[in-house]
């Protein structure tokens, strides 16, 4: 049994307290202004990831007086790292990533997307002749990262669990990288998400076509870490919902994507403790 299925459904809110103490935020001393780190999953190349979250980093400090230093990982793996420590202050995480985050650290969800939902995609190119998922067996598929959600954890749990498939993963890094892959045919199929494949050019979309898609959960949520006061909190939240009310600023939330902010909760990612994730999760 993994720690998942163990894993206490508000655990996000019991192990809160037990960090409150350890507060590691820095001051700006000169202009009193706290300062927090924002760490983001690498679902693009860091160019791309910058280009998306700077202007809402720049944003956020504006609505809220704080200082928000945003951190780029090179890989999944590394920001998973990171997380687990606790090293980030607030953190872009996919919901099994948060359910892992309040299990070791207590990191609390603030707001997350509520007009769609995540799902992961398998892609294959649109001129191959794999028609079906029972085409896949022996096939090489590439997949961002062993525990990237959608993309990686809950395809290889349906292919392995669902459809007896065997196949050989290839990691890629990226969401952007598997669908090059698979365009480029150094793979046969690949694993992504629907909101990272229509973020794609068309020039590359255009070459691709979804094969299989599957079960549905609340997308990825911006989570704080409990070290952070909770007045600081509230802000950085309730920044993002008013951004999300005005034409501005929901242009900038657009392209992470979130189309409509709406306050997150633990409970909105607990169903996954049932789906046994765990057993395919790679410790690094």
């Amino acid at each position: 049994m993994g720690f998942l299925s163990r894993l206490p459904a508000k655990a996000a809110v019991l192990l809160g307290g037990l960090f409150l103490g350890q507060a590691t935020y820095a001051h700006h001393v000169a202009e009193n202004v706290k300062s927090y780190t924002l760490g983001v999953v690498p679902q693009f190349e860091q160019r791309k990831l910058f280009q998306i979250w700077q202007p809402i980093v720049d944003e956020l400090e504006k609505r809220t007086g704080l200082a928000i230093h945003l951190r780029g990982s090179p890989r999944i793996p590394e920001f998973e790292k990171s997380f687990i420590a606790g090293e980030y202050d607030f953190a872009y995480m996919n919901p099994f990533h948060s359910l892992r985050a309040s299990a070791s650290q207590g990191y609390m969800p603030l707001i997350r997307d509520g007009a769609r939902e995540l799902y992961g995609v398998l892609v294959v190119r649109r001129d191959s002749d794999i028609e079906s998922i029972a085409d896949l067996d022996g096939k090489r598929i590439a997949f961002p990262a062993p525990n990237a959600l959608g993309a990686s954890l809950m395809i290889r749990a349906d292919l392995d669990r669902k459809h007896s498939i065997k196949f050989v993963p290839s990691y890629v890094q990226t969401h952007s990288s598997v669908y090059l892959n698979v365009a480029l045919k150094q793979v046969q199929a690949g694993g992504g998400v629907m909101s990272t494949l229509r973020a794609q050019r068309a020039e590359l979309s255009d070459k691709l076509r979804v094969l299989y898609e599957t079960q549905r959960i609340a997308p990825h949520p911006i989570s704080a870490h409990p070290r952070v006061p909770e007045e600081d909190r509230r802000a950085v939240q309730q920044a993002l919902l008013n951004m999300s009310k005005e034409p501005a600023g929901q242009k900038l939330l657009n392209a992470i994507p979130i189309r409509e902010a709406v306050k997150a909760d633990f409970s909105d990612y607990e169903i996954m403790l049932d789906w046994g994730l765990d057993d395919y999760w790679v410790s690094h």
